[in-house]
């Protein structure tokens, strides 16, 4: 069941088109990623949806709420951390903890986002004595502490170490198998890959690709194995097999890519010629290749509209 439904998205800065017909559908659980470089859309599309800003043209419903017209009814149940937390410099992060507490009718607890977070021993510290880590920490304990049905994640963990990192999508893991949904816009790759049920990528304003991190990485690209043998094998008989496509040496390496299939092919012909593979690897494609290749083929004028599902 689809939580929230958008269609035809388009918004303009005077005049420039920033969102060219953006469809989507999120289901109820379901933790979404919208990936994209910078200027392709991703915050503008995610704060039309979540009612921080107006449209011009195109539908959004979010748990059946128009967010142009039931603007106080979806904040009920939407959590959102930007880009940017700005707090006064003063104000204490147990003082912001309570505030927004107020906002709600059954809060999380406070101490138990302090914990959480990695913030108990900065209760009383102001915001403006904070990291920049510490900050963006809280931002994401103040967008959840209204335990809400849909959150929407700008850039969650900018800024933050790995540990840290690996500590927050593991707590959104469990809010997510908890019922959750989720929009997330992301630059990390691994972060989407680890997260996400699907992703979304944006160029240009519109969606360039969408589906699960594992499919949009293979559909981009294919297997690579490359090895080192004792003895030489003609290349010729490696080009021939079914699903490879080039064969090349590399630093004394061979490197054979083509489709999900020829790592097999490769090593059966290696075994029947009697050659065998030292430092033998096969690399999966990744996210990150599918991304580059994605968004560096992708003029934002001549970008193909996509939809989400």
């Amino acid at each position: 069941m689809a939580l929230i439904t958008v269609s035809g998205l388009t918004k303009s800065y005077g005049s420039r088109q920033v969102l060219h017909g953006i469809d989507l559908n999120v289901d109820e659980g379901e933790i979404l990623g919208v990936l994209g470089p910078n200027g392709s859309g991703k915050t503008t599309a995610v704060e039309c949806i979540g009612g921080l800003r107006d449209r011009d043209g195109g539908s959004v419903s979010v748990a059946g709420m128009d967010p142009a017209t039931d603007p106080l009814a979806l904040r009920e149940m939407l959590g959102m951390q930007l880009q940017q937390c700005r707090l006064p410099n003063k104000m204490r992060v147990a003082e912001a903890l309570d505030l927004y507490s107020a906002f709600y009718a059954d809060p999380r607890p406070a101490g138990e986002l302090l914990e959480r977070f990695g913030l108990s021993a900065h209760a009383h510290q102001p915001f403006g004595k904070l990291s920049g880590g510490q900050q963006q920490r809280l931002s994401i304990a103040l967008a959840l502490i209204g335990r809400p049905r849909i959150a929407f994640l700008d850039e969650l963990t900018t800024g933050l170490d790995p540990a840290a990192r690996r500590e927050i999508w593991e707590y959104l893991r469990l809010l997510r198998d908890d019922g959750v949904t989720m929009l997330l816009v992301t630059h990390f790759m691994e972060e989407a890959a680890y997260l996400c049920d699907r992703v979304a990528i944006l160029e240009g304003g519109r969606i360039v690709a969408s589906g699960t991190p594992d499919a949009i990485a293979t559909a981009t690209g294919g297997q690579e194995t490359s090895f080192a043998a004792d003895d030489a094998i003609d290349p010729d008989t490696l080009r021939r097999l079914p699903g490879v496509a080039s064969v090349d040496l590399d630093r004394g390496r061979v490197v054979v890519r083509g489709d999900a299939d020829s790592p097999q092919a490769v090593l059966a012909a290696l075994a029947s010629n009697g050659v065998t593979a030292r430092q033998l690897r096969v690399t999966a494609p990744s996210l990150d290749d599918a991304y580059l290749s994605l968004t560096a083929s992708a003029p934002t004028s001549t970008t193909q509209e996509g939809s989400l599902r």
